[in-house]
């Protein structure tokens, strides 16, 4: 089952967008952020000088208040370095890339105001800043070869460019009443998972090796695994809402049959071996940084168990909904949803629910 057309998540600026619905992600950007300047510092700080034209690209961008955060603090950290170093402020090149569905539109209108910000920031030292999109899927080439300096993406390398195919009915092995591998499922649902990522991954690395110059560097944010724990995850405890509600006969048993969720969480060291077996890429430095589900909910919802569900519940649906309904249908979303939430919460009551995510620096060999 391909997906790739799907995985964008809600637009606009609605009540469930993803726009207003992404403080969760702000706040692991804002927590990996120094990894980000070191990252930025090592790649020009070994002779290096810093390129009159920086050409940088943000994959899976999204839309919404996030997307041109990460664009000001690379320019505000590139700015700072080339002060530090008695060299001219680059001219900055960004391309903000995510699914041809994603809602550009949204970025668009947020730029002026962007530009005013660096401006504030800046003053006379602000040079200029040319901001581009390129849609398509990061799961393949983007940019012409030996174009590009500098490569970010946060929160979306978990996404796979489709399901398992090795999990389709026609294979003989169906995922029974889950969308997602759990701690009980069998081997071989995990391995069709895992080869699934291999697949993406190396392809990703081929293409970014080709864009990018001698030296340029990665920093990928992307959520992993834990292997010494329990796999709970949100995917996962949709995938359990769903099974009640086949159980219920309010949705076809064949349809949750026919449905693998098109995300893979790796280890550390999983990442670390496709990495070394590929051969393109240096790996500086692999960090695995926890975040709590409910991270980003204002402290005065903090101890409401009831309110940090339904602060999860409505940053999963902005991502998820939009393949949901192409799956079940428009009409089991809203039902669906509070059963996730009133499940969330039953679990937040007894135990600390927590990602994974993987923090990656790496450069390119020459």
């Amino acid at each position: 089952m391909a997906t790739k057309q799907f995985l964008s998540p809600n637009g606009g600026v609605g009540e469930t967008s993803y726009a207003n619905n992404s403080s969760h992600q702000s706040k692991m950007m804002s927590k990996v952020k120094t990894n980000l300047e070191e990252s930025i510092r090592t790649l020009f700080g070994n002779g290096n000088s810093v390129p009159s034209c920086f050409k940088v690209a943000d994959l899976g961008c999204s839309s919404g208040p996030n997307t041109l955060q990460v664009a000001y603090d690379i320019i505000d950290i590139v700015d700072n370095l080339s002060r530090s170093l008695d060299h001219d402020t680059p001219t900055f090149q960004i391309f903000l890339n995510d699914q041809f569905l994603n809602d550009f539109n949204n970025i668009f209108e947020s730029l002026p105001r962007f530009y005013e910000r660096l401006q504030e920031a800046k003053g006379d030292r602000l040079s200029p800043c040319f901001v581009n999109a390129m849609p398509g899927s990061f799961y393949g080439r983007l940019f012409p070869a030996n174009s590009m300096h500098f490569f970010h993406s946060a929160t979306s390398l978990h996404w796979l460019s489709q399901a398992p195919k090795g999990l389709a009915k026609e294979a003989g092995l169906v995922n029974k009443g889950n969308i997602y591998f759990t701690n009980t499922s069998p081997s071989e649902v995990y391995q069709a998972y895992l080869e699934q990522f291999q697949q993406d991954f190396n392809l990703f690395l081929k293409s970014r090796a080709e864009e990018l110059v001698h030296g340029g560097g990665m920093v990928l944010t992307f959520v992993g695994r834990d292997e010494t724990r329990e796999i709970i995850t949100p995917w996962g405890i949709v995938g359990s809402a769903l099974n009640d509600m086949v159980s219920e006969g309010l949705i076809e048993e064949e349809k949750l049959d026919n449905v693998n969720m098109p995300r893979y969480g790796p280890t550390a060291q999983e990442v670390k071996q496709l990495i070394e077996a590929e051969g393109s890429f240096t790996l500086q430095k692999l960090d695995t940084v926890n975040s709590n589900w409910d991270e980003g909910l204002k402290e005065n919802g903090a101890s409401d168990t009831h309110v940090r569900a339904n602060f999860i519940a409505k940053y999963v649906r902005a991502t998820h909904e939009p393949l949901l309904k192409t799956l079940f249908g428009e009409g089991i979303i809203d039902e669906l949803f509070l059963r996730f939430k009133n499940k969330v919460a039953k679990l937040l009551e007894k135990e600390t629910l927590e990602h994974a995510s993987l923090v990656l620096f790496m450069t390119k060999k020459s």
